[in-house]
């Protein structure tokens, strides 16, 4: 059986892609792979963490519990503007619309920049997220992202998704939107 990839010892493990998915098709099921593409910067107990982020977020999804998944958001969430009651609001838009939520991140990479109170995880991931609509019965996509960078910052001893690394332009250049959720 092939051993997990953050388990080698090596600091500069090559993993790659992780992909989280919420569900498989429509029935709200977890299920989680990885891939031996791309490359991680940290140490086997950071990917760890980072990786129970999303699965947190996996959960707190399937089963539509709005707190648990606005506690994965650091305090001083800032995503172009957008704080944390903004994404309360997104979140709570999206389980009145929509039913089996079905989310997959494949991470290309992650990297640690800075240290100490002051580290940033920059993960970069290629994901969707889509859903049942409670209108038409339709899976529909609700977002997608290519390369975006995930940033979590450590508060109250665990990752949390911050958003913005730092000042962003207040406008995206063209052909990018904005990804707030994750």
């Amino acid at each position: 059986m092939a051993r997990p990839m953050w388990s080698y010892p090596n600091r500069w493990v090559l993993v790659a892609i992780a992909v989280l998915s919420l569900a498989t098709g429509t029935t709200g099921e977890a299920a989680t792979s990885i891939s031996q593409k791309g490359f991680v910067q940290v140490d086997q107990v950071t990917i760890s963490e980072i990786l129970d982020v999303f699965y947190q977020g996996e959960t707190a999804i399937a089963a539509e519990n709005l707190d648990r998944i606005m506690a994965l958001y650091a305090t001083e969430y800032n995503y172009h503007e957008l704080k944390q009651a903004d994404i309360r609001k997104i979140w709570r838009g999206l389980f009145e619309e929509y039913r089996d939520l079905s989310e997959a991140h494949v991470f290309s990479q992650i990297v640690k920049v800075g240290s100490g109170s002051n580290a940033i995880i920059e993960v970069t991931c290629t994901g969707n997220l889509s859903g049942l609509s409670k209108t038409s019965g339709l899976r529909v996509p609700i977002d997608s992202w290519y390369e975006e960078v995930h940033y979590l910052t450590r508060e109250g001893g665990v990752w949390r998704i911050r958003g913005n690394a730092g000042d962003r332009p207040r406008v995206l250049s063209f052909g990018k939107a904005p990804h707030p959720l994750f």
